[in-house]
């Protein structure tokens, strides 16, 4: 049996990071988690995940720096990127697709919708 896609949650906010862990574990997902923007590169290099939920405002690198590095390079073409933020629908409008994120959520978000749009992204990335 194929073991199930590793998923980086990167996130400031302890609660967000549980929050989210808590849904997506629901889909049989196995989670690592990252603190800031730094982290989440770190974890990205080191466990390779399949897909990656980005808080866009965090110290030092911001998600959308961390989106941009993940962009970057061939070997992470294959990581789904979801942004999140409290930052506005239009600003995520037009800004998630610039860095090359594959979806965006604005917080607050409804559980549902956060769990569809990871299993969308994932899927259509073939994971």
């Amino acid at each position: 049996m194929p073991e199930a896609p590793l998923i980086l949650i990167a996130d400031d906010d302890q609660e967000m990071r549980r929050l989210v862990r808590k849904s997506l574990e629901k889909l049989n997902l196995r989670i690592v988690e990252a603190r800031d923007g730094e982290e989440a590169i770190a974890a990205i290099v080191e466990h390779r995940p399949a897909g990656a939920v980005l808080d866009v405002m965090m110290p030092g690198l911001n998600g959308w720096e961390v989106c941009r590095y993940i962009r970057s390079k061939t070997e992470f073409d294959h990581v789904a990127v979801l942004m999140l933020t409290a930052i506005g629908k239009t600003t995520n409008e037009l800004t998630a697709p610039l860095y090359g994120a594959d979806a965006y959520l604005d917080k607050p978000f409804e559980v549902a919708e956060l769990t569809a749009t990871v299993k969308r992204i994932l899927d259509e990335k073939k994971v």
